[in-house]
């Protein structure tokens, strides 16, 4: 015979237990960085708040799972973020038809663009104007993410896959060096001195680590200063020098410019995921 309802959870659907482990969750997600949190308890043996209220949970007022899923905002006004394009593609026909077309074709990475705005061509410095933007074919005034365009400028840039166009006003670093909060994928350590590929959207350049600052303790996200490598899984700060300039932006400013992965130059595995910048919590 199975167990009473009121007897299958562990703790009897308590209300104070469930408080104090959303207290604690919502602690330690502010110490991270995360803005905010909605706890929900729940109970997947019996669904409990999974999909209908739990009449065994009458204390509880919030949303069940699928309201918040279907309700949660998870994306974010693109005139609010700086605009971001990195090049795929550069198309050049030559046709008899288009003997002069030179278009920039790729994906927006966050932001948008519009017909006659300045821009800036990233890691060169060139400056111009965009002349055009199509999408499928069809001419645009204005496009954001994360619609797939060519891009046309009115001067003929010597701008290339991996390059970045960005608005003049509004420019990412370009630089050297990284700092970036890194997580560790493989079983191989990542030490100082490791030379890598670092791939930052469609660009891939030559790096090195420099050096490693610390790594997090997820139990109380205590920092080990200057431990001597990251083993996989592990979170750390890092350093890492490029041996071409490369046009980063904080995580926290454009996830999609501010994050890159670290490959195995030798057989083109993964091997570490980072984030520019101090992007949690617990470095600031």
């Amino acid at each position: 015979m199975w167990p009473s309802p009121s007897t299958r959870d562990l703790v009897a659907y308590d209300e104070g237990v469930f408080a104090s482990v959303a207290a604690n969750f919502v602690d330690y997600a502010t110490r991270l960085g995360v803005p905010a949190v909605t706890a929900i308890p729940i109970s997947a043996l019996n669904g409990d708040n999974v999909v209908e209220p739990s009449a065994r949970m009458s204390w509880f007022a919030g949303p069940t799972v699928l309201e918040h899923l279907e309700s949660v905002r998870i994306d974010h006004d693109p005139r609010r973020r700086v605009a971001r394009f990195p090049v795929q593609y550069v198309i050049r026909p030559q046709t008899a038809e288009h003997p002069d077309y030179r278009g920039y074709a790729g994906k927006i990475a966050s932001g948008l663009f519009h017909v006659g705005q300045q821009v800036t061509v990233l890691p060169s410095g060139r400056t111009t104007t965009i002349a055009a933007i199509d999408i499928l074919g069809e001419a645009a005034e204005i496009a954001w993410a994360p619609q797939s365009i060519t891009m046309r400028l009115a001067d003929d840039l010597d701008a290339s896959r991996g390059d970045v166009i960005a608005p003049s006003d509004q420019l990412p670093t370009l630089t050297n060096e990284i700092t970036a909060t890194v997580c560790h994928l493989t079983d191989t350590p990542l030490t100082a001195g490791d030379r890598v590929l670092l791939r930052h959207g469609t660009r891939t350049v030559a790096a090195k680590v420099k050096a490693i600052d610390s790594r997090l303790n997820l139990d109380d996200l205590s920092q080990h200063p200057h431990p001597e490598r990251l083993m996989v899984n592990d979170i750390g700060e890092v350093v890492l020098r490029t041996a071409e300039p490369v046009p980063v932006d904080d995580y926290a400013a454009s996830r999609r410019t501010g994050s890159f992965i670290l490959i195995d130059p030798a057989d083109g595995a993964t091997l570490t995921a980072g984030m520019a910048a101090h992007s949690l919590g617990w470095r600031r």
